[in-house]
């Protein structure tokens, strides 16, 4: 636990960035102000002061997030370190969920399916190059 943040008001996206939900720290602001970061069902706004026991809900582009303060950090610290600092209360079934929506829309081409890749495009050249001396 910090000891600067037990003196200070420590603000809820500084505290967020700090756990590594969001990547950057106007990212984390970026999400309050958007209302993806929820006290009790109400919005709350970046300079919301954070206090040990409160439960934040929010989403991230990844997964839905329930948490439970239980340390306040005010520096962004090792991801070993910072799970210490709260609870996750997410239940497993949305988890579950959101893994399989962010995994099924990659962008990436599932194997064997759709366009040849550049080895397969110069192997079907080379077998249609076969067939057009063959029949002459």
């Amino acid at each position: 636990m910090s000891t600067a943040a037990s003196k200070e008001k420590l603000r809820i996206d500084k505290y967020l960035w700090s756990i590594r939900i969001y990547k950057t720290r106007s990212l984390a602001a970026e999400a309050c102000e958007k209302g993806r970061v929820k006290l009790q069902g109400s919005a709350v706004k970046p300079s919301r002061t954070v206090h040990i026991g409160d439960e934040y809900e929010m989403r991230t582009e990844a997964r839905k997030w329930i948490i439970k303060v239980t340390g306040l950090l005010d520096h962004r610290v090792p991801y070993t370190e910072a799970i210490l600092n709260y609870t996750d209360l997410t239940p497993p079934e949305e988890i579950e969920v959101k893994r399989e929506s962010t995994s099924f829309h990659t962008g990436k081409r599932l194997s064997k399916i759709g366009r040849p890749t550049k080895k397969e495009r110069r192997d079907l050249d080379g077998f249609m190059d076969d067939d057009t001396e063959a029949a002459e």
